[in-house]
């Protein structure tokens, strides 16, 4: 499925394009150049992960997910924080490669969770690793039972662990098992991987994908906006992410890709930019409307307020800073606290142990330097608690 980029309203957009263009470049630079980027960069990933619920009609507080992403949740996980945490570890992701990755074949695959899929190399892979595995703890027991006189004991559960092994990564290759030829000895297994399936995905057919949906051509509107400015390039690509669902599954992967193609055109360079954050600004109505044209200017107003929001974070976080900073005054200059302020400002939630080790202190001493720089607790426990400010 194919999507049109030759009839585009400029007169229209080339207002709103310059605003969003404008406010984007000013958010690029002074993340760039502030001295709390890194947390900046943290929170971002937060945000932008709880956001991508909210448009999809889930409430996931950004403190629970701070929690859950530290192993220290308050409550049982819902499905929801699950899902948004998905979304938080793709960000990571993505921002941790290099910024033509994501939309890279190989990069693409990764997100979508098909590695390999398309020349048969992982599911080779998996079955020569499963191989190997059979044969280095054959050999491990083998030893064991020499050394113990214990190997006609062992002859059998040992045949039984090579069998399962090596059916499990049979499997794994997408090759269809017949009962008996699985555990037959006589069975070519090279001859039948050469024939399995590309991938484990696609081996569930028509039970959750429709196997006419073709994902990677309707991926090519990437190549189709390659020569168009950035962000008009981006706002097009949401907007036909929106209007031809390229994936089956996966939507939420559609505003982190066009972040990954604002940075992989080297507009946004300093972070991964939070688009659902802006995209929840925009009213629905116009996020879902019938025209084209509303759309585009609701994605580019979406990309301007994202940035404004941005912007007024950094103002945020540089005015903690300050504040925080108030407390070194009179202190000596072997004082651990502004190794603290450093961690607070950089990690969302931070621990008693995670102080501890950080600045090479005891627990007990982390938690003085709490108390005097006040910062709120987050978990309302009286054991096992965080400290900070999202």
């Amino acid at each position: 499925m194919a999507y049109d980029v030759s009839k585009l309203p400029l007169n229209t957009l080339i207002a709103p394009l310059a605003r969003a263009e404008d406010l984007l470049a000013r958010l690029d630079e002074r993340v760039q150049k502030s001295p709390v980027r890194d947390g900046f960069v943290a929170r971002c990933h937060f945000a932008d992960a709880a956001a991508a619920l909210w448009l999809d009609g889930e409430l996931v507080h950004v403190e629970d997910l701070v929690l859950h992403d530290a192993h220290m949740d308050i409550r049982t996980p819902t499905h929801e924080l699950t899902r948004a945490h998905a979304v938080l570890r793709a960000r990571r992701r993505i921002f941790a490669q290099k910024p033509d990755w994501a939309l890279s074949r190989p990069g693409l695959l990764a997100l979508r969770g098909r590695e390999g899929q398309g020349a048969g190399a992982a599911s080779a892979g998996r079955a020569a690793s499963g191989s190997d595995a059979a044969v280095a703890g054959a050999d491990v027991a083998e030893s064991f039972a020499e050394d113990t006189d214990q190997e006609d004991a062992l002859a059998d559960e040992l045949a039984e662990i090579d069998a399962l092994l090596a059916r499990s990564s049979r499997l794994l290759a997408g090759e269809n098992l017949a009962p008996r030829a699985a555990d037959s000895p006589d069975v070519d297994t090279a001859g039948q991987g050469a024939n399995a399936r590309e991938a484990l995905p696609d081996s569930l057919g028509p039970l959750i994908r429709d196997l006419d949906w073709d994902e990677d051509q309707r991926l090519a509107i990437v190549d189709a906006v390659k020569t168009m400015p950035a962000v008009l390039a981006a706002a097009i690509a949401w907007e036909a992410w929106q209007d031809i669902e390229p994936l089956q599954h996966q939507h939420w992967l559609g505003p982190l890709l066009v972040a990954a193609l604002l940075r992989q055109r080297g507009k946004v360079g300093s972070h991964l930019f939070c688009l659902n954050a802006g995209l929840r600004v925009v009213p629905r109505d116009r996020r879902r409307a019938q025209e084209k044209t509303t759309r585009l200017l609701a994605v580019l107003d979406a990309f301007a307020e994202a940035a404004s929001a941005g912007l007024k974070e950094l103002d945020r976080l540089t005015l903690a800073k300050s504040q925080m900073e108030r407390r070194l005054r009179h202190r000596r200059k072997t004082s651990s606290l502004p190794s603290l302020i450093e961690l607070v400002l950089a990690r969302p939630v931070v621990s008693a142990g995670l102080i501890a080790t950080e600045l090479k202190i005891s627990q007990r001493a982390a938690l003085g330097l709490v108390a005097e720089l006040g910062i709120r607790e987050v978990t309302g426990r009286g054991r096992y608690r965080a400290w900070g400010f999202v």
